[in-house]
């Protein structure tokens, strides 16, 4: 007898090990001896099972690959949108951390501390708008009443003469459609950033009110067993944001007093509005110090070379003192963040967000920071590294 037939009436075959194991097997598996009813349940139990069961897996990750395309082209389209959320959380995070420092003090509930915190806030704004505003003001419109005739010195100093008719002149050519135009383009630009101003305060006094229920909200979007991760990322993130704030209020304030003190000494014009100027483009890591200098300078141009000479000494020693002193002795209990990071992370946010997007970009590099540092490199590689906002306690428990 061949063993091929012997194999198949005792069972020990091919097909046998295969049915013995509930397989299914395609038809060049069985062998020839098999009968046609026997074979046509294998090719039914194939079809519905194997190809159906392949069929579905690659449907389901086209599935998911298209959801993961639809996600990120939504999350680009909100780009804007997702900017102004960040700005609504960052003031909701200082809002917060006031209204919690007046709950420890005053002992009285949160929502009447962020209350509190809220009016202290607007009432500190309108004082100083009232106290300084007129002198503020006056020195602004004195700086705009110079600027021709700075502009036309500085000019003439370097070759150009008449420069501030011959800019004029530049820009009366436009025809009159393109100058209205553009009027009603910078017009729709102020009352969308007022609206936007508006539309994050409003946000961030939502999000102070009522933390907790948008944490819980957004750590639903993962598995259970991330929540607690999520939830302690967003605690340091938040701290690490309340240290660079302080670090920066800090830093402005001291830029601006040195700064207008001694644009007063050497005697331009103003210096309480340039000195305005240096501490509120000092919020702007690495290109904030120049966008300030510009002003006192150009106004030096404008009275002598001994006024030029006077102003570059002071703008470079003030620089020199706030990065060899004051950023040293602040980021002691602040966030640092290294100068060529915060470069790249301005020229990046800028080019994706415009000017918000530069604004922005230090603490959004900070936040950044914070959770590549302690959601990547620590918990998922297992490096030992430290992490902005976070104490040492907190740090050896993450570890």
């Amino acid at each position: 007898m061949p063993s091929s037939d012997r194999r198949s009436r005792t069972g020990t075959g091919p097909a046998a090990e295969h049915r013995s194991k509930g397989a299914t097997l395609p038809d060049e598996v069985l062998p020839e001896s098999a009968s046609s009813p026997e074979r046509e349940p294998l090719r039914q139990r194939t079809r519905s099972g194997l190809w159906l069961q392949d069929d579905w897996g690659y449907l389901r990750r086209l599935l998911v690959a298209a959801a993961v395309v639809g996600i990120a082209y939504f999350l680009w389209l909100a780009s804007s949108v997702l900017l102004l959320a960040f700005a609504a959380v960052l003031i909701a995070v200082l809002l917060s951390s006031l209204a919690n420092f007046i709950a420890r003090h005053l002992a009285i509930a949160h929502r009447w501390a962020l209350t509190l915190a809220t009016v202290m806030v607007a009432a500190l704004m309108a004082g100083f708008l009232i106290l300084f505003g007129s002198a503020v003001a006056g020195q602004i419109a004195g700086l705009a009443d110079k600027l021709p005739e700075a502009i036309n010195a500085s000019g003439s100093r370097i070759g150009i003469e008449h420069a501030f008719t011959k800019l004029r002149e530049s820009i009366s050519q436009e025809t009159g459609s393109s100058v209205l135009s553009r009027v009603a383009g910078f017009g729709f630009t102020v009352l969308g950033a007022a609206v936007n101003i508006v539309l994050v305060l409003a946000a961030a006094i939502y999000l102070a009110a009522d933390p907790a229920l948008y944490r819980r909200g957004t750590v639903k979007l993962l598995p259970p067993s991330q929540h607690a991760r999520l939830f302690d990322a967003m605690d340091v993130t938040a701290n690490a944001l309340r240290l660079w704030f302080a670090g920066q209020v800090v830093t402005m304030t001291l830029v601006g007093t040195v700064s207008g003190l001694a644009y007063w000494w050497i005697g331009l014009p103003s210096p309480v509005a340039l000195g305005i100027i240096a501490a509120i483009t000092n919020f702007i890591p690495f290109l904030g110090p120049f966008l300030g200098a510009v002003p006192p300078l150009i106004f030096a141009l404008a009275i002598d070379l001994q006024t030029v000479v006077w102003t570059v000494g002071a703008i470079f020693l003030i620089q020199q003192l706030e990065g060899n002193v004051i950023t040293p002795i602040v980021q002691r209990w602040a966030v640092s963040m290294p100068p060529a990071l915060a470069l790249f992370a301005i020229v990046v946010f800028g080019i994706v967000f415009g000017i918000p997007g530069i604004l922005l970009a230090a603490p959004l590099t900070v936040a950044l920071i914070v959770l590549v540092k302690k959601l990547w490199i620590r918990q998922t590689l297992g490096e030992a590294t430290p992490v902005p906002g976070e104490d040492d306690q907190s740090a050896g428990e993450a570890g």
